[in-house]
């Protein structure tokens, strides 16, 4: 299970309480609740008893969930999650059983027809326990915390099984996680129990030992509320673009140099694999800044690429890729189909095809929004979710051949060619039949065939066309039709990409589509986006992956087609998304608003996963934002949200791909190597500063200078953290740039003014470190404000807060190139009980000098020389 990994490794290194713990008795005794999908024998594949009357209508019939609905005439008696559910457990001093899954879950369909549409487990459930259905598509906030629940609940059991859908788990009626798994089967198998036995143990636990079930789901609550949140402190100082070649790095140790791909683990080699794209994004963000290891980079990509689209994981028939491989070789895949996955897969083809000029690449994107367009396209222009895996219980039937279906298609001489490519002229590695795949390339297949290759790629497109239309009339696989907004905006995004990139305006017309019917169909009367669509009926409050996607794709309109309507709407959308969802304490953002329902815990991650984090992807869009509208405020969040994950990033570096691109993004926007984080560390332009995007403006060139302690240990534990900016861009041989130096002092403490009051305290002092030939002139001190002391007459004079020192920096006649620069900060921080020694800071870099006559210095950083000298 690949969402939540980084959360899994938080615990397992984490220094908290839970970790250090013994397990709790009511742990131990559940702990041979513990199932998994892949322990589940084949032999149950197919298997469903004969159809029986539908029962009679449970809660569910009246919501819009295609999930929700396929349980809508099951025996048990489903809730959905609401006040209702919660309140009848309440009252009626029961349990919960939540069950979340997805219409296109396949051991989600198989639990409901072997366990859920089982008369007398239904009895059973509906008499001990409160019956809850979630569709973790339009309740990602559940699944997220419920999922970590789980992963927390197996680690204490000792457990080494990881989580999945359906997800299985038992809540106390306030909410808390008792215990649970992924698919119980209905009877007992060898080692592993049934799920009656679980419910009995339940019941019978939640009977019989109340106090210590409620003490331990309390303790497993406390330790999910912990890691749904991420440290505080980066140990690491500033997030740098070294932090991302690191990151890189990292993702390269999952490479599979056999068959490709960067979601490898060598000690399970046969482990399912996921094309995991963010990871693929970043690696080809990589290649583009050309860096030293670009050509190993691109070899390793392009090798992924190339056995991915290769393999039975890509259609070939009908274009899209399934949702994973269950073998290494990316031949069987799971074969439902995900939005996501094809929208993020398209955008990395078409980037790759521009990249290389490769055509396959090309073919590859194209064939994905063809799939998109023919499969998952509304009338009103917007996205479905998902197909379906499986058809009549058997997964993948829709997708697979037998050589006789193949040769009733295709002549003989036809078949001949089409089985040498597309694999069927070998073994079968899926007990349902052939899943087509280029068992070998093309041009060599057309040499042993003594083609060329050009004939016999044109009688494939032939011979896959007449395929295709004999797959169309097979039985449907079952569709997902809810349009969800932050899955559209992924899409919208990859049609606007892609249209641009292949010069295919009709790709931009269909992302122009899809985003003017989620603009006016998904917003409440106050403009506030909501979660999913069904038949043009909006529901669900959004949450931060719909603004942050919708956002992206409204981006990348406006850089397809210029029109600023979509600039306005994604500034606009940005804006209530730091109003809703913005943390004001620590930055980042939250995944569900401050007015959101409370549950037991309230997530900020900047995890990546198969769908890339919330947070990951503001930061690229306020980085954009940024430039595109000059306004600081933006650059601001996005500093702010880096610096809010750097500890989560530097722990799990592989698990935050887009983080670490869409921070190299921003890093590069600002000219920095590194971005502050924690006590101040940088003397930068830039970050405030507005950017101006007409081309006849010069953009502002920030003035990189790094904070270098005068002792090893001169920032630990600072009260007072400093960073500088420069004025001008450069400057001229003896002529003099604007320096403001920006000092946060952290609440609770102060330090003295300039000048200071009583004279005999030292002040807050700016000055040339060293023996440079730099002068410092026209220091202005703000004015500090009278703070009383218990026991001393005369009132300190002190600044609190943040305060902002300017002067003017000369530079000696006679100076060329680069010259370094050394400024000393000198402050003493004291609180109402006590001073600390005095510090001094020096902050270093350098600056251009211009030589006489040519260029001119041009003005930076103005948002700050505007400021006033008091806060």
């Amino acid at each position: 299970m690949q969402r939540h990994k980084g959360h899994t490794q938080a615990l397992s290194n984490s220094n908290g309480q839970f970790a250090r713990m013994r397990l709790l008795p009511i742990i131990a005794l559940f702990g041979v609740i513990l199932s998994g999908m892949l322990s589940v024998p084949q032999s149950l594949f197919g298997q469903d008893a004969a159809k029986k009357p539908p029962h009679k209508a449970n809660r569910l019939v009246n919501e819009s969930s295609p999930y929700l609905l396929q349980h809508a005439y099951n025996p048990v008696d489903w809730y959905p999650w609401g006040t209702e559910a919660l309140d009848a457990a309440r009252k009626q001093d029961k349990p919960i059983f939540l069950s979340i899954g997805y219409s296109s879950c396949f051991w989600c369909h198989v639990m409901e027809r072997k366990v859920f549409e089982n008369e007398e487990i239904a009895k059973f459930m509906n008499e001990h326990f409160i019956c809850i259905k979630v569709d973790r598509e339009e309740r990602p906030d559940l699944d997220e915390i419920y999922m970590l629940s789980l992963q927390v609940y197996f680690q204490l059991s000792g457990s080494g099984q990881g989580g999945g859908w359906p997800l299985s788990i038992f809540l106390t009626p306030a909410g808390e996680p008792i215990a649970g798994g992924t698919y119980f089967p209905p009877e007992d198998l060898p080692g592993r129990p049934g799920f009656p036995s679980v419910l009995n143990q339940l019941n019978d636990a939640w009977n019989q030992q109340k106090p210590a079930v409620q003490r331990t789901a309390t303790a497993l609550s406390n330790e999910v509320k912990r890691l749904s949140q991420p440290p505080a402190f980066s140990e690491g100082g500033a997030v740098n673009l070294k932090d991302v070649q690191d990151s890189v790095e990292s993702v390269l140790t999952h490479y599979d140099p056999v068959d490709g791909g960067f979601d490898f683990n060598p000690k399970v080699p046969d482990k399912p694999k996921f094309p995991v794209p963010s990871r693929l994004m970043l690696l080809q963000s990589q290649i583009a800044r050309n860096t030293e290891n670009s050509t190993e980079l691109a070899q390793k990509l392009d090798k992924t690429l190339d056995e991915m689209s290769d393999g039975g994981i890509y259609d070939h028939l009908g274009g899209g890729f399934h949702r994973y491989s269950t073998d290494r070789e990316w031949l069987i895949p799971h074969f439902e189909k995900m939005l996501y996955d094809n929208a993020q897969l398209a955008e990395v083809y078409a980037e790759a095809y521009q990249r290389t000029r490769k055509k396959r690449y090309r073919e590859i994107a194209e064939g994905i929004m063809q799939f998109v367009l023919n499969e998952m396209t509304d009338k009103s222009g917007a996205f479905y979710s998902a197909l379906d895996a499986e058809t009549d219980g058997v997964e993948g039937q829709y997708y697979v051949w037998s050589k006789e279906e193949v040769q009733n298609v295709l002549n003989p001489n036809g078949y001949r060619y089409f089985a040498a490519v597309y694999g069927l002229d070998q073994e079968s590695k899926f007990e349902q039949g052939y899943v087509l795949h280029l068992s070998r390339p093309v041009s060599e297949t057309a040499q042993q065939l003594g083609l060329p290759a050009e004939e016999l790629e044109t009688r494939l497109s032939r011979m896959r066309a007449e395929l295709l239309k004999k797959r169309l009339t097979r039985k449907p696989l079952r569709r997902d039709d809810k349009i969800l907004t932050s899955w559209n905006g992924l899409m919208i995004r990859a049609f606007a990409r892609t249209g641009k990139i292949l010069q295919r305006q009709d790709y931009v017309e269909h992302a122009n589509k899809a985003a003017l019917y989620l603009l006016s169909t998904l917003r409440d009367r106050e403009g506030r986006l909501l979660r999913t669509a069904m038949n043009d009926k909006a529901s669900l409050p959004a949450y931060l992956d719909d603004y942050a996607f919708l956002v992206s794709g409204l981006l990348a309109l406006h850089d397809a087609t210029g029109e600023e309507k979509w600039l306005n709407t994604a500034r606009l959308l940005t804006d209530n998304q730091i109003n809703q969802f913005w943390d004001r304490d620590r930055g980042g953002f939250f995944f569900t608003s401050h007015d959101h329902e409370s549950l037991i815990a309230r997530t900020k991650s900047a995890y990546d996963s198969v769908i890339p984090s919330g947070n990951s992807v503001s930061i690229q869009n306020l980085t954009k934002l940024a430039s595109l509208t000059g306004d600081s405020i933006y650059a601001n969040h996005a500093q702010q949200t880096i610096d809010a994950f750097a500890s989560q990033f530097r722990q799990s570096l592989a698990s935050l791909p887009y983080f670490a691109m869409a921070t190299q993004a921003f890093l590069i926007s600002q000219g920095n190597q590194s971005v502050p984080n924690g006590a101040g560390n940088l003397f930068t332009g830039g970050v405030s500063a507005p950017m101006n995007p007409k081309p006849e403006t010069p953009k502002e060139s920030p003035i990189i200078v790094s904070l270098t302690p005068a002792e090893p240990d001169s920032l630990k534990d600072a009260k007072a953290s400093p960073r500088g900016f420069f004025g001008l861009n450069a400057v001229t041989a003896g002529g003099a740039v604007p320096v403001a130096i920006e000092i946060t002092i952290a609440e609770g403490w102060h330090i003295n003014a300039n000048p200071a009051q009583p004279d005999f305290v030292i002040p807050t002092e700016l000055k040339i470190a060293g023996d440079s030939k730099l002068k410092l002139s026209n220091i202005q001190y703000p004015k500090g404000h009278q703070f009383k002391l218990e026991g001393i007459d005369q009132a300190l004079s002190v600044y609190e807060g943040k305060v902002l020192v300017k002067a003017l920096l000369h530079i000696p006649e006679g100076s060329q190139g680069e010259i370094p620069v050394k400024i000393q900060l000198q402050s003493q921080a004291c609180d109402s009980k006590s001073c600390l020694a005095p510090k001094r800071v020096i902050l270093q870099g350098s600056i251009k000098v211009l030589p006489a006559g040519g260029d001119q210095p041009q003005p930076i950083n103005q948002a700050i020389f505007r400021e006033t000298t008091s806060k």
